[in-house]
């Protein structure tokens, strides 16, 4: 699985890189904090890749970086996507780094 560490996720934002975030966290969560991107709950993902891009990276996060390895490992088994990249420590690493997202 591709890790994208929340530094990295910073340079690629600041080289304005093409790519999709998305946050696979429960509504409660996202209402709470977010570092933006597209939203699909966790549960919803599978039965929604049809609307996930596959022509540019897509860098998928929660609160701990568990939750979307854990949606990279089925969309890699079940649709063979592998333009996927796992927020390492998803935005508890964000917000611990400060970073400005």
């Amino acid at each position: 699985m591709q890790q994208l560490s929340p530094t990295e996720l910073w340079q690629w934002v600041q080289e304005q890189r093409p790519f999709t975030l998305l946050d696979v966290r429960e509504e409660d969560e996202r209402q709470l904090d977010h570092i933006g991107g597209e939203w699909i709950p966790m549960d919803e993902v599978l039965k929604r890749h049809t609307e996930l891009p596959t022509d540019q990276p897509l860098v998928l996060y929660c609160r701990k970086g568990v939750r979307s390895a854990i949606v990279i490992q089925r969309l890699q088994e079940k649709y063979g996507m592998h333009n996927l990249y796992n927020l390492a420590g998803g935005i508890t690493q964000i917000r611990q780094l400060g970073l400005p997202l």
